[in-house]
Parts: structure tokens; C-alpha cells; sequence
């Protein structure tokens, strides 16, 4: 393939997108990959070219292949941004914590309106594929990785998906690239590694069309998975709630493949790894189906899926608070923590009694005992007094609580107590929740 062809295929790849982020590792596929981009741009000067190159920290060549990506760029007049990243391998494994480093990275550096463009292959599906295959992943896994996709808000866009390894060596050849060669890609102890170096050339040798067979097939089980996204959205939305909670009652009449089919298209709004078919049983018959006193919850990785009066809710993990007891003289804003945004006094909807002189002020996350509330004629225990108020179980310990001393006063954005209520003619003291401030700094 010349590089009038493969530079057209990938123009209609593109078709109108005009601001690109190229991942570029550096290596033989995001070369070739940034080559035709450069090439593109002095057809299409419309194009902007933007290169970013995640340093995982991984090699002692990493310097190295960094350098050599800046000298790259420079050379071929793509601007290039390096990030650095941590690889905690803690995380389902070293291939499945860089991949997700490397895609925290390309998220961070996506500018509006801009796609991010990757440069998987055909072979690159084939392992994509296996791999999903042994997982035992249904239609949705098989489906491996499409040409078109999204990165949060952004696109995400593959144009080399139809082209071999070997057309990409023989394109970089024929126009002299020089890319990097990592040495892990040597070991065949990483899954990927094993398919690519051990598995796919004898399939490959043995089918020569295996790699396109495999692409057909992806690509059916992709169209499979497309007509149920359409025949299930219409009950899928009816379920939903405006905070993406699942009411259960929806899911009791449907079949199992229906149930979990709905289930698993839920999980895929939160941007979820998708779980296997028994932890997917489990969700249901352990969380969703639990007695009603219960507060079952079911952990997927780093999240968790919990019950709340008749709604399935998926969340992520949440620090433990409880424990947690700031002093706060009210000068100054509070920063709170888990991400909980920021307390400011002097100003906003929660008015208070003016703490005495002689009184500690003091934030908290949790509460015993009973209190009793402004428009209640008697206390209640603290606990019943959250069900009353429909405060969902994760939710309790991650509500600012104001004390003064050891006395109740408030529970922001819920209640005040009668300790804390502001008396006739009384200057009261006033404070804001700032709840997006940790997201804002961000």
C-alpha cells in the first residue's frame, strides 16, 4: 500500500475531525501513525496536530524514548507534550495499570473539540479479541476495539484498524521511519505478548486470513451488541433516574438475558469495567434481592454497587470519614476531605446560632445517639432520623456535621437542631457548603 492509499484511507477515517491528539509511544505503529498525519496536514492545512507521549516509568529506557519522540516531533512539526505517570500494578495487573495511567493522561490532555488518535491494527484486534475470549466475554467483549469510539466527552478514533502489521513495517520502511522497539514487548509472560510472539503466527500461518476473519466477527458481535443498545434504551431509560440509579421492580419481570443484558448496559453508563456473569449474579441476588433491612453492597474493583429504597446505585469506593473531627474557628474557609468541597462562614442559605465564646466549634462526619430537630416535637435516634429524611446509607457519614463542643447543631443541607436554631432577634451565624470546590481545583 503506497502512501497516497494508506494517507486516503486514513483521511476518511478522519472524515471532518480537524484537531488531533496523536498517542505516540514512539514505537513502530504510532510512527507510522504520525507520519500520515503529517503528510495529511500539507493536504488538509485545516488540520491540528497535537502529539502526546506518556513516560510510564516502566524501563531505564524511558528517558530514552522519550527523547527520541521530542527529536520526532520536532523534526516532523508536531508539537509533543510528555506526561509522567505512576503505574501502580496493584491494579488488576502491570498491563492493565499502565493502560490505565496512559488513558488518565490522554484524558487530561484533550482540549475541547479535539479527538484523541490511537494507532491499534488489525493484529492488534486479533489479541483484543483472544483476550476477550478468554475471559469468557460475550458479544460486548468480543466486539473488541471500533474504529469510532468516544474518550469521555471526547472521540477516539482508530484509522489504522484496517491495515496489517506487516503493511505498517513495509510502509515505515519504504519512507526510511526509524521508531523504538520496546524491550518488554519480548516477554511472554504479559498476555498480549504471549498472543502476538507465540499464539497468532501459528494461526496466522495456518489461516492466512485469520486476522480478517477475526475482524468480521468482531465486527458482527459489535452490530449484535448495537441492535439490543437499541431494542433495550427505551426500558433502560424508563429505569434510570436522573442520578443514574436502576429501579429494581423494572428488572423482576424480565427474563434473566434480559435482566442482565440491562444491567450490564446500566454498568456501561458509569464507564465501568464490565463485570463477569457471576459477579453479575451476584449483584442481583445478593444486593438487588436482599432483605429488606439489609444494606447489602457488592465491590467491583474500585467501586461498589449498593440498595436504596427499591434503586441500585453504583458508586465509588468512599474514604472512611467517620472517625474525622476538624476545629474550625470559622475564619477562614474548611477544606473538607474525600473530596467534600469546602465550608465558608459569613455568607450563604444555613443559619445558625452564633456559637458561644466559651464553645469549640467543630466539623464532623458521624453522629450517635438521638437529636432532635427543628419542627420535631421529640428526638429521635440519629439513624432513624436519616431513613426519615431519605438519606441513603453511604451518604450519612459524608455530611458535614457542625458541633459546638460535644453538642449536635447541624447536619449541613439537612437538618438544625433545636440547640442550634437562631432565636428572635438574634444575629445568626451564617455558612455555605461549597461542594464543587475540590472538582473546580481540579
Amino acid at each position: 500500500m503506497d502512501i497516497n492509499q494508506l494517507t486516503t484511507q486514513v483521511a476518511e477515517q478522519l472524515a471532518e475531525q480537524r484537531q488531533l491528539l496523536v498517542a505516540f509511544s514512539g514505537g513502530l505503529d504510532s510512527s507510522v501513525l504520525l507520519h500520515l498525519l503529517a503528510q495529511l496536514r500539507r493536504r488538509r492545512p485545516e488540520l491540528q496536530l497535537r502529539a502526546v507521549h506518556v513516560h510510564h516509568g516502566l524501563s531505564a529506557f524511558a528517558d530514552d524514548w522519550a527523547e527520541h519522540c521530542e527529536r520526532q516531533c520536532a523534526l516532523w512539526q508536531v508539537p509533543l507534550s510528555v506526561r509522567r505517570v505512576q503505574v501502580d500494578a496493584r491494579e488488576g495487573g502491570i498491563e492493565a495499570a499502565a493502560r490505565a495511567a496512559r488513558y488518565a493522561a490522554f484524558s487530561a490532555m484533550l482540549q475541547a473539540g479535539e479527538a484523541l488518535i490511537t494507532a491499534q491494527h488489525l493484529d492488534d484486534q486479533s489479541e483484543t479479541f483472544l483476550l476477550a475470549l478468554k475471559r469468557g466475554s460475550g458479544p460486548a467483549g468480543l466486539s473488541s476495539m471500533a474504529a469510532r469510539g468516544a474518550l469521555g466527552d471526547h472521540r477516539l478514533l482508530r484509522p489504522l484498524l484496517g491495515c496489517a502489521r506487516l503493511q505498517l513495517e513495509d510502509y515505515a520502511q519504504r519512507h526510511q521511519l526509524s521508531w523504538i522497539d520496546d524491550d518488554s514487548n519480548q516477554d511472554p509472560r504479559f498476555d498480549r505478548n504471549f498472543l502476538r510472539l507465540q499464539v497468532l503466527p501459528l494461526l496466522n500461518q495456518r489461516w492466512p486470513h485469520f486476522a480478517s476473519a477475526v475482524a468480521r466477527s468482531a465486527s458482527l458481535c459489535a452490530e449484535q451488541e448495537q441492535l439490543l443498545d437499541e431494542l433495550l434504551a427505551e426500558q433502560l431509560q424508563a429505569l434510570l433516574a436522573a442520578d443514574k440509579s436502576l429501579a429494581i421492580d423494572g428488572l423482576q419481570g424480565c427474563s434473566p438475558a434480559r435482566r442482565f443484558a440491562l444491567l450490564r448496559r446500566w454498568i456501561a453508563l458509569h464507564n465501568v469495567a464490565m463485570p463477569a456473569r457471576e459477579q453479575l449474579q451476584r449483584l442481583w441476588d445478593e444486593v438487588a434481592l436482599s432483605r429488606a433491612d439489609a444494606e447489602p453492597q457488592l465491590q467491583l474493583g474500585p467501586y461498589q454497587i449498593r440498595r436504596f429504597r427499591g434503586r441500585l446505585y453504583l458508586l465509588p469506593l468512599l474514604a472512611e470519614l467517620r472517625d474525622i473531627r476538624l476545629p474550625w474557628q470559622g475564619h477562614e474557609p474548611l477544606t473538607l476531605p474525600g473530596g467534600l468541597g469546602r465550608l465558608i462562614s459569613g455568607e450563604g442559605e444555613v443559619q445558625l446560632r452564633a456559637p458561644l465564646p466559651s464553645q469549640q466549634v467543630s466539623v464532623r462526619f458521624g453522629a450517635r445517639g438521638a437529636v432532635r430537630i427543628v419542627g420535631r416535637a421529640h428526638s429521635r435516634p440519629i439513624k432513624k432520623l436519616w431513613q426519615e429524611l431519605g438519606i441513603a446509607p453511604w451518604l450519612r457519614d459524608r455530611i458535614p456535621l457542625i458541633y459546638y463542643d460535644e453538642q449536635l447543631i447541624a447536619a449541613l443541607g439537612v437538618f438544625i437542631s433545636e440547640a442550634g436554631q437562631v432565636q428572635p432577634g438574634a444575629q445568626p451565624w451564617r455558612l455555605h457548603w461549597d461542594k464543587n470546590y475540590n472538582r473546580e481545583e481540579q
